[in-house]
């Protein structure tokens, strides 16, 4: 059998194999630039993976150091503080050891009408002592150097300083 074929038909076939072929190779040159980005989109998701591991790493890291420092932070002001009240314990101490350790220069006699009573190494000492034993708080007066003492048997307490370290 011989098939009969027009020319126009069988143009009109080989333009449609050509425009076919053409959409064909069309479609292949898509796939592929799809097939592309779709490669550079998996790159591109898998370095952003990685680089989000990567900085929750790195966030650890620095959330475990920030603890650390505050702990590290606490510890020192604690410390301070102690050095602090040390240092204020230790003047302290060294007040009332210079205080304990000077020389006096003078004791305080205590007399009661005239007779020795006591012997105390300040003024606050002497009245505390008076007081103990019924001295009234207040009216206590000073004796200007030089002046005149009333006579003993007249003053119910007296408070005499005396120099102490031979004659002055």
């Amino acid at each position: 059998m011989i098939t009969l074929i027009r020319t126009r038909t069988l143009n009109t076939l080989r333009s449609n194999l050509s425009e076919a072929e053409a959409a064909a190779a069309a479609a292949r040159e898509e796939a592929e630039q799809h097939r592309a980005e779709s490669e550079h989109s998996t790159d591109s998701a898998i370095r952003a993976e990685l680089a989000v591991e990567d900085l929750q790493i790195a966030l650890a890291r620095s959330k475990a150091d920030a603890a650390r420092l505050e702990g590290e932070l606490k510890a020192l002001r604690a410390q301070s503080l102690l050095d602090n009240e040390d240092r204020q314990t230790l003047r302290t101490l060294l007040r009332i050891t210079r205080k304990q350790t000077a020389q006096a220069d003078r004791v305080y006699v205590l007399f009661r009408r005239g007779q020795l009573h006591s012997v105390h190494t300040t003024l606050e000492a002497a009245e505390s002592a008076a007081e103990a034993e019924g001295a009234p708080r207040s009216g206590w007066s000073t004796h200007t150097p030089g002046a005149a003492l009333p006579p003993a048997s007249e003053v119910l307490w007296r408070v005499q300083p005396l120099p102490l370290g031979g004659a002055r």
